[in-house]
Order: structure tokens, then C-alpha cells, then sequence
């Protein structure tokens, strides 16, 4: 399979309050923020000309910036007015969306007050994060190696670039060995999530999903639980112990790039997609492309 580098494509990217071709879109190799992790970014998917979520998404993009103590030197309005605005430049309307703010490179060390704060928004054709007949079937997941921080050392509730690491790590570990991605514990060993989305476990009806106290709760996840109590589903959101896993029947995971995605295996474990996990993937796939009105309570 050919792979087209990141750095070579045609379009354009906003940066820093700019238009600039894709190809110039550069940083300097002594950025704070490939150094040290002072990144800030979020993951958005356009569908039919419109950005899912695209407040809530840059409100979190704030967020998470100040909780990794830096100020986004640009608006909200301006943020999300980009966004839409890269996509229509670029002459995509089902696309994902990437927007990312980063410490600059004016201080090197780990004190970095007076480092400039950079600002891109990319948009690229993206589909299906898994292949769409493996999804229907459901994806294997084998357990990562490490734990999700505890919330005491380090700051889960930032989608921050540092706190990926271990994802990637872990992604590539789960592939090498034929999964597809990779299961989370927390410090306790209590189920976390996947590499890059939230996990729902269902048993006997009942939609449970562990509280996001060590990982971010998702903008998918939020939307997913909303539209499974309008279908009339309860859902239970708990500390769910690694011990219980074996008690449930279905099991799916949920985000921006993941979408709503059936699991059928955890390592030595089995699921089989059903009811409820195929008709909230199709639900949210029609929700997004407003083909059903949006759940908002």
C-alpha cells in the first residue's frame, strides 16, 4: 500500500491566523512542544459539509489548553470559523479535522512561560478508522502494557499530545500481534478504554461504560450515551473491575476518528455484536450526516 507523507500533499493549512500551502506549514526543530509535550489538539470529523460537534470540540481544545497552562492567542468563534473554513479550501465535505495548539520556540527547558503559542488546523480525506466489514463483525483488542495515569500525575482530562505515547505504543504492539487495537486498564486495573476511544460493555440489557476519571470523556461518548437513553437504554456509567469483563454479551467503543465500533474479542474473551451495539453504530452513523435529529437532552 502506497503512503502519502504528511508533509507532501497538496491544499492548504490554517496557521496562525493564516492560509498557507500545505507544503509550507513547517515548525522549527526546537519547538517547546516536540521537546516536551506541550501540545494541546483535537480530532473532529466533517460529514456532508458539516463539522460534528465543532463547538464542543473547540471548547474542549480550550480547555485543555488551560489545563495545560497556555492561552489559544485566537477566539473560539475564530477557532471554529477555521476549521470550516480549511475544509471548504481544501474542497472536502466528509473529511476529519485536526486542530492543534503547541508551545513555540522561544525557550527550550522546562520552564517555558514566554514561548509563543502556535495554532494549525489540518483537514484531510480520512474514512472508516476500521474496515467497514470488520467493524460489523466487530475488532479484536488484546490488552496494552501499560495503565492509564492516575489523575494525580498527570492531566487526563487534557487531550494533550504526551499522554499518547502510551497509545501509540501500545497500538503498534496489539497490530504486530493481528488485534486491531488494545484495551486500557487504570491504576487499579479497572477498565479504561481503547487506545484512542471510549469502551461501552453491555450484559443483560444494560449499557455500562467506566467514569471517566482517568481518561477524557469523549465528545463521542457523551453523544453516544445521550442516544442510547433516547432509544430507552440504560446506562450505567461505574468503576468496572478487569474481573467482571467476562459477564458481558456485547461490547463497543466509541470516538471521533472510531466512531461507533463492535468488539468481538478481548484477549482470551468473546463478544457477539447484537441489537444493541449494531443500532447505536448505525444510529450515531445516521445522527452525524443529520439523517436523525440530533439527540440534545
Amino acid at each position: 500500500m502506497s503512503i502519502i507523507p504528511f508533509d507532501d500533499r497538496d491544499g492548504v493549512i490554517w496557521l496562525d491566523g493564516q492560509f498557507v500551502p500545505w507544503r509550507e506549514a513547517k515548525v522549527h526543530v526546537l519547538t517547546h512542544g516536540l521537546h516536551y509535550a506541550s501540545g494541546v489538539f483535537e480530532g473532529e470529523r466533517m460529514y456532508g459539509g458539516v463539522i460534528y460537534a465543532s463547538e464542543a470540540h473547540t471548547d474542549r481544545l480550550f480547555n485543555s489548553a488551560q489545563i495545560m497552562d497556555f492561552q489559544i492567542p485566537f477566539s473560539k468563534e475564530e477557532i471554529t470559523a477555521a476549521k470550516d473554513e480549511a475544509c471548504k479550501r481544501n474542497g472536502l465535505d466528509d473529511c476529519y479535522v485536526r486542530a492543534i495548539a503547541w508551545r513555540g520556540t522561544e525557550m527550550i527547558g522546562v520552564s517555558a512561560q514566554n514561548t509563543k503559542i502556535h495554532v494549525a488546523i489540518c483537514c484531510w480525506d480520512w474514512p472508516s478508522y476500521f474496515d467497514p466489514e470488520l467493524k460489523k463483525k466487530g475488532i479484536r483488542l488484546t490488552y496494552a502494557k501499560y495503565r492509564r495515569p492516575d489523575p494525580r500525575s498527570a492531566p487526563v482530562h487534557a487531550k494533550a499530545t504526551g499522554l499518547y505515547m502510551i497509545c501509540t505504543i501500545s497500538k503498534h504492539a496489539a497490530e504486530r500481534d493481528g488485534y486491531a487495537d488494545a484495551l486500557f486498564l487504570d491504576v487499579n486495573d479497572n477498565i479504561a478504554e481503547a487506545t484512542g476511544a471510549n469502551i461501552f460493555l453491555i450484559r443483560d440489557g444494560v449499557i455500562h461504560t467506566p467514569t471517566p476519571d482517568s481518561f477524557l470523556n469523549g465528545i463521542t461518548r457523551q453523544s453516544v450515551i445521550k442516544l442510547a437513553k433516547s432509544r430507552g437504554f440504560e446506562v450505567v456509567e461505574r468503576t468496572i473491575p478487569l474481573t467482571e469483563l467476562s459477564s458481558f454479551s456485547e461490547v463497543f467503543i466509541t470516538g471521533s476518528a472510531a466512531e461507533v465500533t463492535p468488539v468481538s474479542e478481548i484477549g482470551e474473551h468473546r463478544f457477539t455484536p447484537g441489537n444493541i451495539s449494531l443500532s447505536l453504530m448505525d444510529d450515531y452513523a445516521k445522527m452525524v450526516r443529520r439523517q436523525l435529529q440530533p439527540i440534545t437532552a
